[in-house]
């Protein structure tokens, strides 16, 4: 696909990079000669150096052949300005990022009105994202596919555990529990395993199941699922508006600390249920004071990285509340994974998920779609789940007779109300969802999984 930019911040140049991997034809937009510079050799990608709102710009980068074009800028209203000219220009489909909480009440009208393919907000998604983790705190990661029916969450077997020396296909009978591990990592190796694969202390493991089936195996295992009553947020942001508004829905008290007085009083507009509390929270007498010993939540989302990366050190030492870390670089990113800070989030990968999900789907819908798409363990492999249509040349036959990829793993077939965990003899159908976790990037229908020939 020929896609265009606009915008060459974190996240445009995030975006830039990702897609560019997937080998689709990229051109950014900036105002800024560096920058687009920049992005440019980094990524590998055409640069254009203008205003991505003006018609000469976007026709100088191509709108006219573009697929694609993708606004994220710093202002909601120069995005969604820039999509609506370049379906006026060009007729190509838009993704614009909006990020004012006022706009994102409005976000059905504003995507039918100016015709828009998709409308982001990195910040609320990453506050999904660490929402998720209120229903297993000892999680590391949780993602959800067929609406909350199937749970996919990333665990790190501790010390003394039954599972430890456990071969995959013995759990059933030396937890008492089925369930289905799809991926582990050990060390810098990732794994997708069979049945004979032995799981050792320190492992993190993705495992995929049911609520209900997920909730018994922590049990039998030794993992406490804590329920979440007092949740405490470092910096007043929109992560941190987005992330108590949901909190404050599932019932959890809620304590903002933000150093700015002005936006402590927007947010005790916005939040009349929150307690927000004009203070440095990066100061551990402040959080002393505040209870953070007595905290279940623990978020750190001040806009210093630095500063996010110590206070999730410090609240993992000096509470047991389940933190969570907001890390918006990632050039140390594998030094980051080391630390002991709770679960990472990067709103960057969030966003370039929901668009990479996006353009697959948009790329093939021939033989099935991609539906949702997960990059799970550091983004090292990809659970997605693929809706099965009637052209599909590999429904009706069994697994047994397709020869699948090595490192992939069809994880479960949703049939309406049904869950089915995929056995020799079974087969997908007409309007299925399959759920595949691998190691391989770049699948785009569920025609992919098949070794090549």
């Amino acid at each position: 696909m020929k896609i265009i930019i606009v915008g060459c911040g974190k996240v445009g140049s995030s975006l830039a990079e990702q897609l560019n991997q997937e080998e689709h034809e990229i051109t950014v937009i900036d105002n800024n000669q560096k920058v687009v510079e920049q992005v440019s050799i980094n990524c590998d990608v055409m640069g254009v150096i203008g205003d991505g709102v003006s018609y000469s710009v976007q026709m100088e980068a191509g709108v006219k052949d573009a697929d694609l074009l993708i606004a994220v800028t710093d202002s909601d209203e120069k995005n969604l300005l820039t999509c609506l000219m370049a379906k006026k220009a060009g007729g190509c489909k838009t993704i614009a990022r909006v990020r004012n909480p006022v706009y994102h009440r409005e976000i059905h009208y504003l995507r039918e009105e100016l015709g828009l393919s998709m409308i982001i907000n990195p910040e609320k998604a990453a506050a999904q994202e660490m929402a998720k983790l209120i229903r297993f705190p000892s999680a590391i990661k949780v993602d959800t596919f067929a609406r909350q029916r199937i749970e996919l969450l990333q665990v790190k077997i501790p010390m003394g555990s039954k599972l430890h020396q456990c071969a995959i296909m013995d759990i059933p009978k030396r937890i008492g529990v089925d369930i289905l591990i799809c991926a582990v990592e050990r060390k810098e190796e990732i794994v997708i395993p069979t049945g004979s694969f032995i799981l050792q202390e320190d492992d993190r493991i993705s495992i995929m199941g049911s609520y209900r089936q997920v909730n018994d195996f922590f049990r039998k295992i030794g993992i406490e699922i804590p329920k979440v009553k007092k949740a405490m947020l470092i910096g007043g942001s929109r992560l941190a508006y987005y992330l108590a508004e949901m909190l404050l829905e599932s019932g959890i008290q809620v304590r903002i600390l933000e150093k700015e007085k002005q936006r402590c009083e927007e947010l005790s507009e916005l939040l009349p249920k929150a307690f927000i509390i004009e203070a440095d929270g990066t100061d551990k007498e402040v959080l002393e004071e505040e209870g953070i010993g007595q905290m279940d939540f623990f978020a750190s989302l001040t806009n210093l990285d630095e500063e996010n990366i110590m206070l999730g050190l410090y609240a993992n030492r000096y509470s047991h509340a389940k933190v969570v870390t907001k890390v918006n670089h990632l050039r140390f990113e594998d030094v980051i994974e080391d630390l002991n800070l709770g679960s990472v989030v990067y709103p960057k990968y969030i966003t370039a998920n929901s668009i990479l999900q996006y353009v697959r789907a948009r790329q093939n819908s021939y033989g099935s779609n991609v539906e949702t798409l997960y990059r799970i363990i550091n983004n090292k492999a990809e659970a997605l789940a693929f809706r099965i249509h009637a052209n599909c040349s590999i429904i009706e036959k069994t697994f047994e007779e397709l020869e699948l990829k090595e490192n992939l793993l069809v994880c479960c077939i949703i049939r309406d109300t049904a869950v089915i965990m995929p056995r020799g003899q079974d087969v997908m159908k007409v309007g299925d969802v399959v759920i595949v976790v691998t190691t391989h990037t770049k699948l785009q229908d569920i025609e992919d999984i098949l070794k090549e020939r």
